[in-house]
């Protein structure tokens, strides 16, 4: 079963291994309300922990989204690029942004679990 955690920046992270699944929470989709265009990365790029890894883009702005742990992205979501609303319909599912093979996994412990990013978001 893979292991969910947040960022303050309002990032998820399912980690399954050696590898993890990265898109923004829900309460990240509501705040940035409809989203028109989301600019993924390569793959093959490698992302250090805190670097703005991909642009989502809504009718009110853009944002970055960071890369919550150092790694290297090796599948991007691109049934986004067609369908950028399924960020806010499915952010947590099908709203995926990207995955990335996990470079230090000790750099998970400094994430939020599920209820302490609820109490941070309050």
């Amino acid at each position: 079963m893979p292991q969910v955690y947040f960022t303050e920046d309002h990032e998820w992270i399912s980690v399954d291994g050696d590898t993890a699944t990265v898109g923004i929470t829900d309460y990240a989709q509501e705040q940035l309300g409809d989203l028109v265009f989301v600019d993924l990365p390569a793959k093959g790029k490698k992302v250090a922990k805190g670097d703005p890894a991909v642009v989502v883009e809504s009718v009110k702005a853009a944002s970055d989204v960071y890369a919550p742990v150092d790694g290297e992205i090796v599948a991007v979501n691109d049934t986004l690029s067609g369908d950028p609303a399924l960020v806010n319909s499915a952010a947590t599912g099908d709203g995926w942004l990207w995955k990335m093979k996990l470079a230090d996994k000790s750099q998970l412990e400094g994430l939020l679990d599920e209820a302490g990013y609820k109490k941070l978001v309050g």
